[in-house]
Protein backbone atom coordinates (compact mmCIF):
# COMPACT_ATOMS: atom_id res chain seq x y z
CA UNK A 1 0.00 0.00 0.00
CA UNK A 2 1.76 3.17 -1.06
CA UNK A 3 -0.86 5.48 0.41
CA UNK A 4 -2.71 6.28 2.87
CA UNK A 5 -6.39 5.46 4.24
CA UNK A 6 -7.94 7.35 7.21
CA UNK A 7 -11.15 6.47 9.05
CA UNK A 8 -12.81 7.45 12.45
CA UNK A 9 -12.07 4.77 15.01
CA UNK A 10 -14.42 6.63 17.44
CA UNK A 11 -14.54 9.98 18.57
CA UNK A 12 -11.10 10.19 20.17
CA UNK A 13 -8.99 8.99 17.56
CA UNK A 14 -8.43 8.46 13.73
CA UNK A 15 -7.25 5.09 12.77
CA UNK A 16 -4.76 5.52 9.69
CA UNK A 17 -3.82 2.19 7.42
CA UNK A 18 -0.43 2.59 5.83
CA UNK A 19 2.35 0.84 4.80
CA UNK A 20 5.24 0.45 7.95
CA UNK A 21 7.56 2.36 6.41
CA UNK A 22 4.82 5.56 6.27
CA UNK A 23 3.96 4.42 9.85
CA UNK A 24 7.87 5.12 10.63
CA UNK A 25 7.58 8.64 8.56
CA UNK A 26 4.13 9.46 10.66
CA UNK A 27 5.76 8.56 14.02
CA UNK A 28 8.48 11.01 13.17
CA UNK A 29 6.29 13.83 12.11
CA UNK A 30 4.47 13.77 15.23
CA UNK A 31 7.09 13.56 17.38
CA UNK A 32 8.34 16.22 19.42
CA UNK A 33 10.92 17.34 22.27
CA UNK A 34 9.44 18.60 25.43
CA UNK A 35 10.58 21.94 26.41
CA UNK A 36 13.19 21.17 29.28
CA UNK A 37 13.13 17.48 28.58
CA UNK A 38 16.95 16.95 29.49
CA UNK A 39 16.19 18.46 33.08
CA UNK A 40 13.58 15.60 33.64
CA UNK A 41 14.67 12.71 35.89
CA UNK A 42 13.12 9.74 33.28
CA UNK A 43 15.59 11.65 31.02
CA UNK A 44 18.65 11.41 33.21
CA UNK A 45 18.09 8.10 34.02
CA UNK A 46 18.30 7.04 30.07
CA UNK A 47 14.74 5.91 30.58
CA UNK A 48 12.84 8.81 28.27
CA UNK A 49 13.97 10.18 24.86
CA UNK A 50 12.52 13.63 25.87
CA UNK A 51 9.83 13.38 23.37
CA UNK A 52 6.18 13.10 22.97
CA UNK A 53 4.68 10.73 20.22
CA UNK A 54 0.90 11.65 18.96
CA UNK A 55 1.31 8.90 16.59
CA UNK A 56 0.58 5.40 17.59
CA UNK A 57 2.93 3.04 15.48
CA UNK A 58 1.17 0.19 17.45
CA UNK A 59 -2.11 0.83 16.56
CA UNK A 60 -1.97 3.32 14.00
CA UNK A 61 -4.03 5.81 15.61
CA UNK A 62 -3.90 9.59 15.60
CA UNK A 63 -5.63 12.38 17.97
CA UNK A 64 -8.84 13.08 15.82
CA UNK A 65 -8.29 16.57 15.90
CA UNK A 66 -5.19 16.31 14.19
CA UNK A 67 -6.83 15.41 10.65
CA UNK A 68 -5.19 18.47 8.92
CA UNK A 69 -1.86 18.14 9.82
CA UNK A 70 -2.36 14.43 8.42
CA UNK A 71 -3.07 16.00 5.07
CA UNK A 72 -0.31 18.56 5.04
CA UNK A 73 2.11 15.42 5.90
CA UNK A 74 0.55 13.70 2.79
CA UNK A 75 0.69 16.38 0.44
CA UNK A 76 4.18 17.28 1.48
CA UNK A 77 5.07 14.02 0.38
CA UNK A 78 2.89 13.57 -2.60
CA UNK A 79 1.42 10.06 -0.84
CA UNK A 80 -2.67 9.59 -1.96
CA UNK A 81 -4.25 10.11 0.89
CA UNK A 82 -7.68 8.74 1.59
CA UNK A 83 -9.98 10.28 4.20
CA UNK A 84 -13.41 8.88 5.48
CA UNK A 85 -16.21 11.40 5.34
CA UNK A 86 -17.62 11.65 8.68
CA UNK A 87 -13.76 12.60 9.66
CA UNK A 88 -13.98 16.02 7.79
CA UNK A 89 -17.96 16.39 8.37
CA UNK A 90 -19.09 19.89 9.06
CA UNK A 91 -22.43 21.61 9.94
CA UNK A 92 -24.07 25.03 7.83
CA UNK A 93 -24.47 27.33 10.96
CA UNK A 94 -23.91 30.89 9.74
CA UNK A 95 -23.22 33.74 11.68
CA UNK A 96 -26.77 35.34 11.13
CA UNK A 97 -28.34 32.07 12.80
CA UNK A 98 -25.48 32.07 15.69
CA UNK A 99 -26.75 35.81 16.61
CA UNK A 100 -30.35 35.01 15.94
CA UNK A 101 -29.74 32.36 18.50
CA UNK A 102 -27.95 34.18 21.12
CA UNK A 103 -30.99 36.64 20.60
CA UNK A 104 -33.45 34.13 21.84
CA UNK A 105 -31.94 33.13 25.29
CA UNK A 106 -32.61 36.46 26.09
CA UNK A 107 -29.32 37.44 27.86
CA UNK A 108 -28.99 40.26 30.22
CA UNK A 109 -26.76 41.92 27.56
CA UNK A 110 -25.65 41.69 23.92
CA UNK A 111 -23.35 39.31 22.55
CA UNK A 112 -20.17 40.66 21.16
CA UNK A 113 -19.23 40.13 17.48
CA UNK A 114 -16.36 37.87 18.20
CA UNK A 115 -17.85 35.94 20.92
CA UNK A 116 -20.68 35.60 18.38
CA UNK A 117 -17.94 34.20 16.05
CA UNK A 118 -16.22 31.70 18.22
CA UNK A 119 -19.55 30.54 18.94
CA UNK A 120 -20.51 29.63 15.59
CA UNK A 121 -17.14 28.57 14.69
CA UNK A 122 -17.42 25.97 17.62
CA UNK A 123 -21.05 24.68 16.23
CA UNK A 124 -19.86 24.83 12.56
CA UNK A 125 -16.69 22.66 12.90
CA UNK A 126 -17.57 20.40 16.09
CA UNK A 127 -14.00 20.35 17.14
CA UNK A 128 -12.08 24.24 17.67
CA UNK A 129 -9.62 25.23 19.93
CA UNK A 130 -10.69 28.64 21.23
CA UNK A 131 -8.23 31.49 21.97
CA UNK A 132 -10.08 34.11 24.14
CA UNK A 133 -8.58 36.13 26.19
CA UNK A 134 -9.09 36.42 29.99
CA UNK A 135 -11.60 39.53 30.45
CA UNK A 136 -13.00 38.36 26.79
CA UNK A 137 -16.40 36.71 27.89
CA UNK A 138 -15.25 33.06 27.34
CA UNK A 139 -17.87 31.76 29.77
CA UNK A 140 -20.44 33.49 27.64
CA UNK A 141 -19.24 31.41 24.73
CA UNK A 142 -19.54 28.47 26.26
CA UNK A 143 -22.66 29.00 27.63
CA UNK A 144 -24.08 29.65 23.60
CA UNK A 145 -22.27 26.49 23.01
CA UNK A 146 -23.70 24.66 25.35
CA UNK A 147 -27.56 25.95 25.10
CA UNK A 148 -27.60 25.24 21.47
CA UNK A 149 -25.83 21.65 22.07
CA UNK A 150 -29.23 21.15 24.34
CA UNK A 151 -31.06 20.62 21.03
CA UNK A 152 -29.29 18.01 19.83
CA UNK A 153 -27.09 16.41 22.61
CA UNK A 154 -28.47 14.25 25.68
CA UNK A 155 -25.23 14.47 27.95
CA UNK A 156 -22.38 17.02 27.83
CA UNK A 157 -19.42 17.50 30.41
CA UNK A 158 -17.14 20.76 31.09
CA UNK A 159 -14.20 19.80 32.45
CA UNK A 160 -12.56 22.77 34.86
CA UNK A 161 -9.29 22.65 37.00
CA UNK A 162 -10.50 23.52 40.28
CA UNK A 163 -13.46 23.64 42.37
CA UNK A 164 -13.69 27.29 42.60
CA UNK A 165 -14.31 27.49 38.70
CA UNK A 166 -16.76 24.83 38.75
CA UNK A 167 -19.01 27.04 41.60
CA UNK A 168 -18.13 30.18 39.17
CA UNK A 169 -19.14 28.87 35.68
CA UNK A 170 -22.15 27.22 37.50
CA UNK A 171 -22.69 30.98 38.73
CA UNK A 172 -22.23 32.64 35.16
CA UNK A 173 -24.82 30.25 33.80
CA UNK A 174 -27.30 31.26 36.30
CA UNK A 175 -27.22 35.20 35.78
CA UNK A 176 -27.11 34.18 31.62
CA UNK A 177 -30.70 33.12 32.82
CA UNK A 178 -30.70 29.79 33.32
CA UNK A 179 -32.41 27.24 35.53
CA UNK A 180 -29.27 25.75 36.34
CA UNK A 181 -30.03 23.65 39.50
CA UNK A 182 -32.32 21.84 37.16
CA UNK A 183 -29.64 21.77 34.40
CA UNK A 184 -26.14 20.95 35.77
CA UNK A 185 -24.48 18.62 37.57
CA UNK A 186 -21.28 20.09 39.97
CA UNK A 187 -19.10 17.06 40.29
CA UNK A 188 -15.60 17.65 42.51
CA UNK A 189 -14.34 15.94 46.07
CA UNK A 190 -17.44 15.83 48.13
CA UNK A 191 -20.32 15.40 45.16
CA UNK A 192 -22.23 12.47 44.28
CA UNK A 193 -20.84 11.41 41.00
CA UNK A 194 -23.99 10.06 39.04
CA UNK A 195 -26.42 12.61 37.53
CA UNK A 196 -29.17 12.82 35.35
CA UNK A 197 -28.34 16.37 34.47
CA UNK A 198 -28.01 17.60 30.92
CA UNK A 199 -24.36 19.37 31.85
CA UNK A 200 -21.73 17.70 34.58
CA UNK A 201 -19.15 20.65 35.44
CA UNK A 202 -16.38 18.66 36.54
CA UNK A 203 -12.85 19.39 37.77
CA UNK A 204 -10.27 17.04 36.04
CA UNK A 205 -9.53 15.18 39.17
CA UNK A 206 -12.89 14.21 39.92
CA UNK A 207 -13.61 12.94 36.34
CA UNK A 208 -10.30 11.03 36.60
CA UNK A 209 -11.17 8.50 39.05
CA UNK A 210 -14.29 7.98 37.04
CA UNK A 211 -14.01 4.86 34.82
CA UNK A 212 -14.00 4.75 31.17
CA UNK A 213 -18.19 3.00 31.02
CA UNK A 214 -18.34 6.64 33.28
CA UNK A 215 -17.62 8.46 30.53
CA UNK A 216 -19.34 7.09 27.56
CA UNK A 217 -22.18 8.60 28.83
CA UNK A 218 -20.82 11.98 27.81
CA UNK A 219 -21.57 12.93 23.91
CA UNK A 220 -20.03 16.71 23.86
CA UNK A 221 -16.93 18.16 26.05
CA UNK A 222 -15.78 21.33 26.40
CA UNK A 223 -12.51 21.73 27.93
CA UNK A 224 -12.12 24.92 30.00
CA UNK A 225 -8.77 26.33 30.16
CA UNK A 226 -7.49 24.20 27.68
CA UNK A 227 -3.75 24.96 27.82
CA UNK A 228 -3.66 22.77 31.30
CA UNK A 229 -4.90 19.24 29.19
CA UNK A 230 -1.06 18.57 28.06
CA UNK A 231 -1.26 16.29 31.27
CA UNK A 232 -1.71 12.83 30.78
CA UNK A 233 -4.33 12.73 33.19
CA UNK A 234 -6.18 14.97 31.09
CA UNK A 235 -5.45 13.27 27.89
CA UNK A 236 -6.36 10.10 29.69
CA UNK A 237 -9.93 11.57 30.04
CA UNK A 238 -9.81 12.86 26.63
CA UNK A 239 -8.81 9.46 25.39
CA UNK A 240 -11.82 7.98 26.87
CA UNK A 241 -14.81 10.26 25.70
CA UNK A 242 -14.84 7.59 22.72
CA UNK A 243 -18.75 8.85 22.18
CA UNK A 244 -18.39 13.15 22.35
CA UNK A 245 -18.17 14.10 18.69
CA UNK A 246 -18.53 17.86 19.50
CA UNK A 247 -14.99 18.39 21.50
CA UNK A 248 -14.18 22.33 21.98
CA UNK A 249 -11.48 23.68 24.26
CA UNK A 250 -11.19 27.34 25.53
CA UNK A 251 -8.15 29.02 26.65
CA UNK A 252 -6.75 32.39 27.22
CA UNK A 253 -3.20 31.69 25.97
CA UNK A 254 -1.12 29.38 25.00
CA UNK A 255 2.49 28.36 25.83
CA UNK A 256 4.15 29.40 22.29
CA UNK A 257 5.72 25.85 21.78
CA UNK A 258 5.21 23.82 19.25
CA UNK A 259 4.17 20.42 21.07
CA UNK A 260 1.50 22.10 23.64
CA UNK A 261 -0.25 23.74 20.51
CA UNK A 262 -0.59 19.97 18.36
CA UNK A 263 -1.30 17.92 22.04
CA UNK A 264 -4.11 20.43 22.55
CA UNK A 265 -4.89 20.78 18.51
CA UNK A 266 -5.33 16.84 19.19
CA UNK A 267 -7.97 16.95 22.06
CA UNK A 268 -10.09 19.50 20.17
CA UNK A 269 -9.16 20.89 16.34
CA UNK A 270 -7.68 23.69 15.23
CA UNK A 271 -6.90 26.75 16.75
CA UNK A 272 -9.28 29.77 16.36
CA UNK A 273 -8.05 32.84 17.51
CA UNK A 274 -11.14 34.62 18.46
CA UNK A 275 -9.14 38.44 19.83
CA UNK A 276 -6.35 39.73 21.17
CA UNK A 277 -5.77 41.80 24.60
CA UNK A 278 -4.62 44.99 22.49
CA UNK A 279 -7.72 44.59 20.73
CA UNK A 280 -9.85 44.57 23.91
CA UNK A 281 -8.12 47.66 25.26
CA UNK A 282 -8.29 49.62 21.98
CA UNK A 283 -12.23 48.76 22.10
CA UNK A 284 -12.38 49.79 26.03
CA UNK A 285 -13.88 46.25 26.84
CA UNK A 286 -11.19 45.65 29.31
CA UNK A 287 -9.21 47.92 31.53
CA UNK A 288 -5.97 49.75 30.67
CA UNK A 289 -2.84 48.29 31.78
CA UNK A 290 0.02 49.31 32.37
CA UNK A 291 3.51 47.70 33.93
CA UNK A 292 6.12 48.63 36.05
CA UNK A 293 8.74 46.69 35.84
CA UNK A 294 10.45 47.51 39.50
CA UNK A 295 14.08 46.30 39.00
CA UNK A 296 15.83 45.54 42.31
CA UNK A 297 19.51 46.23 42.96
CA UNK A 298 21.07 43.99 45.25
CA UNK A 299 24.13 45.20 47.56
CA UNK A 300 27.36 43.84 45.97
CA UNK A 301 27.89 41.41 48.84
CA UNK A 302 24.12 39.75 48.05
CA UNK A 303 25.34 39.57 44.54
CA UNK A 304 28.70 37.90 44.94
CA UNK A 305 27.34 35.39 47.59
CA UNK A 306 25.17 34.63 45.08
CA UNK A 307 26.69 34.02 42.60
CA UNK A 308 27.48 30.39 42.26
CA UNK A 309 23.58 29.06 43.48
CA UNK A 310 21.32 27.30 41.34
CA UNK A 311 18.23 27.93 40.33
CA UNK A 312 16.10 26.76 43.39
CA UNK A 313 18.97 28.47 45.69
CA UNK A 314 18.82 31.71 44.53
CA UNK A 315 15.00 31.58 43.76
CA UNK A 316 14.75 30.47 47.96
CA UNK A 317 16.89 33.08 49.09
CA UNK A 318 15.09 36.15 47.39
CA UNK A 319 11.82 35.31 48.25
CA UNK A 320 12.71 35.32 51.85
CA UNK A 321 15.67 38.27 51.74
CA UNK A 322 14.05 40.49 54.39
CA UNK A 323 15.30 43.79 52.58
CA UNK A 324 13.38 42.37 49.49
CA UNK A 325 10.08 41.29 51.74
CA UNK A 326 9.84 44.54 53.42
CA UNK A 327 9.93 46.70 49.75
CA UNK A 328 6.89 44.27 48.72
CA UNK A 329 5.08 44.86 51.55
CA UNK A 330 5.94 48.61 51.45
CA UNK A 331 4.48 48.48 48.17
CA UNK A 332 1.35 46.43 48.27
CA UNK A 333 0.57 49.01 51.25
CA UNK A 334 0.93 52.26 49.25
CA UNK A 335 -1.58 50.92 46.73
CA UNK A 336 -4.72 52.36 46.47
CA UNK A 337 -7.31 50.28 45.39
CA UNK A 338 -7.85 46.36 45.50
CA UNK A 339 -4.85 44.48 45.43
CA UNK A 340 -3.59 41.44 44.32
CA UNK A 341 -0.06 39.73 45.54
CA UNK A 342 0.96 36.56 44.05
CA UNK A 343 3.68 33.76 45.02
CA UNK A 344 4.61 30.29 44.57
CA UNK A 345 5.76 29.00 48.03
CA UNK A 346 3.36 28.67 50.57
CA UNK A 347 5.40 28.27 53.97
CA UNK A 348 8.45 29.81 52.89
CA UNK A 349 7.07 33.17 51.37
CA UNK A 350 3.21 33.00 51.27
CA UNK A 351 2.30 32.69 54.52
CA UNK A 352 5.24 35.26 56.32
CA UNK A 353 4.00 37.97 53.53
CA UNK A 354 0.37 37.41 54.77
CA UNK A 355 1.15 37.29 58.31
CA UNK A 356 3.21 40.66 57.99
CA UNK A 357 0.83 42.53 55.78
CA UNK A 358 -2.11 41.48 58.03
CA UNK A 359 -0.18 42.70 61.08
CA UNK A 360 1.07 46.41 59.08
CA UNK A 361 -2.50 46.83 58.24
CA UNK A 362 -4.42 46.67 61.02
CA UNK A 363 -7.85 47.96 60.97
CA UNK A 364 -7.38 50.08 58.03
CA UNK A 365 -7.12 47.25 55.29
CA UNK A 366 -8.45 43.65 54.89
CA UNK A 367 -6.07 41.03 53.72
CA UNK A 368 -6.63 37.94 52.92
CA UNK A 369 -5.35 34.84 52.43
CA UNK A 370 -5.96 31.83 49.27
CA UNK A 371 -3.72 29.20 48.54
CA UNK A 372 -4.35 25.43 47.67
CA UNK A 373 -5.52 24.66 51.16
CA UNK A 374 -8.42 26.72 51.05
CA UNK A 375 -11.61 25.54 50.72
CA UNK A 376 -13.99 25.88 47.66
CA UNK A 377 -16.65 27.68 49.84
CA UNK A 378 -14.39 30.41 51.26
CA UNK A 379 -12.50 30.98 48.62
CA UNK A 380 -15.89 31.93 46.63
CA UNK A 381 -16.79 34.33 49.76
CA UNK A 382 -13.32 36.08 49.44
CA UNK A 383 -13.91 36.70 45.75
CA UNK A 384 -17.47 38.13 46.42
CA UNK A 385 -16.03 40.40 49.27
CA UNK A 386 -13.33 41.48 46.86
CA UNK A 387 -16.19 42.90 44.16
CA UNK A 388 -17.75 45.63 47.04
CA UNK A 389 -14.64 46.45 48.55
CA UNK A 390 -12.02 49.40 47.30
CA UNK A 391 -8.88 48.85 49.25
CA UNK A 392 -8.32 44.96 49.96
CA UNK A 393 -5.19 43.02 49.48
CA UNK A 394 -5.44 39.43 48.33
CA UNK A 395 -2.03 37.44 48.88
CA UNK A 396 -2.62 34.26 46.51
CA UNK A 397 -0.77 31.51 45.50
CA UNK A 398 -0.24 31.56 41.22
CA UNK A 399 -1.97 28.44 41.57
CA UNK A 400 -5.21 29.47 42.75
CA UNK A 401 -5.12 32.85 41.32
CA UNK A 402 -3.43 32.70 37.98
CA UNK A 403 -6.31 30.85 36.24
CA UNK A 404 -9.83 31.66 35.72
CA UNK A 405 -11.02 33.58 38.92
CA UNK A 406 -13.25 36.06 37.92
CA UNK A 407 -12.51 39.31 39.94
CA UNK A 408 -13.70 42.54 38.26
CA UNK A 409 -12.83 45.43 40.52
CA UNK A 410 -9.12 44.55 40.97
CA UNK A 411 -6.90 47.30 40.79
CA UNK A 412 -3.05 46.15 40.99
CA UNK A 413 -1.08 42.92 40.46
CA UNK A 414 1.66 42.20 41.87
CA UNK A 415 4.36 39.42 40.44
CA UNK A 416 6.24 38.86 44.10
CA UNK A 417 7.45 35.52 43.04
CA UNK A 418 8.97 35.69 39.75
CA UNK A 419 8.19 33.15 36.73
CA UNK A 420 8.95 32.76 33.04
CA UNK A 421 5.99 30.95 31.94
CA UNK A 422 4.26 32.54 29.38
CA UNK A 423 0.54 31.19 30.17
CA UNK A 424 0.77 31.83 33.80
CA UNK A 425 2.10 35.64 33.50
CA UNK A 426 -0.43 36.37 31.06
CA UNK A 427 -3.13 34.59 33.15
CA UNK A 428 -2.18 36.33 35.83
CA UNK A 429 -2.17 39.88 34.03
CA UNK A 430 -5.58 38.90 33.00
CA UNK A 431 -6.60 39.18 36.79
CA UNK A 432 -6.53 42.92 36.91
CA UNK A 433 -8.29 43.38 33.28
CA UNK A 434 -11.73 43.31 34.38
CA UNK A 435 -13.86 46.11 34.19
CA UNK A 436 -16.27 47.48 36.97
CA UNK A 437 -17.85 50.81 37.80
CA UNK A 438 -15.56 53.37 37.65
CA UNK A 439 -12.40 51.22 37.31
CA UNK A 440 -11.02 52.21 33.77
CA UNK A 441 -7.09 51.06 34.26
CA UNK A 442 -5.47 48.26 35.96
CA UNK A 443 -1.45 48.17 37.07
CA UNK A 444 1.22 45.31 37.28
CA UNK A 445 3.91 45.33 39.00
CA UNK A 446 6.53 43.31 37.92
CA UNK A 447 9.33 42.54 40.93
CA UNK A 448 12.69 41.87 39.34
CA UNK A 449 15.92 40.60 41.30
CA UNK A 450 18.95 42.02 39.45
CA UNK A 451 22.20 39.93 41.22
CA UNK A 452 24.37 41.00 38.22
CA UNK A 453 27.96 40.50 38.76
CA UNK A 454 30.33 41.39 35.68
CA UNK A 455 29.41 39.45 32.86
CA UNK A 456 27.33 36.90 35.00
CA UNK A 457 23.84 37.32 34.72
CA UNK A 458 21.63 35.40 37.36
CA UNK A 459 18.25 32.89 36.53
CA UNK A 460 15.80 35.35 37.81
CA UNK A 461 16.69 38.55 35.86
CA UNK A 462 17.36 35.91 32.99
CA UNK A 463 13.15 34.92 33.86
CA UNK A 464 12.66 38.82 33.65
CA UNK A 465 14.05 38.53 30.11
CA UNK A 466 11.69 36.35 28.97
CA UNK A 467 8.54 37.72 30.76
CA UNK A 468 9.66 41.25 28.92
CA UNK A 469 9.76 39.40 25.50
CA UNK A 470 6.18 38.24 27.05
CA UNK A 471 5.03 42.01 27.36
CA UNK A 472 6.48 43.17 23.80
CA UNK A 473 4.64 40.41 21.68
CA UNK A 474 1.34 41.20 23.13
CA UNK A 475 2.10 44.97 22.56
CA UNK A 476 1.31 45.73 26.28
CA UNK A 477 3.59 49.04 27.53
CA UNK A 478 5.51 48.83 29.90
CA UNK A 479 8.79 50.79 32.00
CA UNK A 480 11.65 49.76 33.99
CA UNK A 481 12.17 51.23 37.25
CA UNK A 482 15.62 50.75 38.86
CA UNK A 483 15.97 50.64 42.38
CA UNK A 484 18.89 50.38 44.52
CA UNK A 485 18.56 48.13 47.05
CA UNK A 486 19.79 48.19 50.83
CA UNK A 487 21.44 46.04 52.78
CA UNK A 488 18.19 46.07 55.69
CA UNK A 489 15.38 47.99 55.46
CA UNK A 490 14.25 50.36 58.85
CA UNK A 491 10.77 48.14 59.67
CA UNK A 492 8.83 51.25 60.27
CA UNK A 493 9.55 52.93 57.00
Amino acid sequence: MTHLVASKKNESFIQIACESSIGEELSDYFSFFIPGFQFTPLFRKGLWDGKVRLYNRRDGTLPGGLCGYLQKFAAERSYPLEIDDPILLTNSFSLVEAEAFAHSLGLPHVSRDYQIEAFAQSIRNKRALIVSPTASGKSLIIYLIVRYLQRTHKKGVIIVPTTSLVEQLFGDFKTYGWDADAHIHRLYAGKEKQAHHFLTISTWQSLHRQTPEYLKQFDFVIGDEAHQFKAKSLTDIMSNLIHADVRIGTTGTLDGTKTHRLVLEGHFGPVFQVVTTKQLMDAGTVSELKIKCLVLKYPEDVRKAMRKCTYPEEYEAMVQNKSRALFVRNLALSLKGNTLVLFQLVEKHGKPMFEDLYKQAGDTREVFFIYGGTDTIAREEIRKVMESRNNAIIVASYGTFSTGINIKNLHNVIFAAPSKSRIRNLQSIGRGLRTADGKTHATLFDIVDDLRVGKHVNFLLKHYVERSSIYQSEKFTFKQYFIDLPKSLDKSS
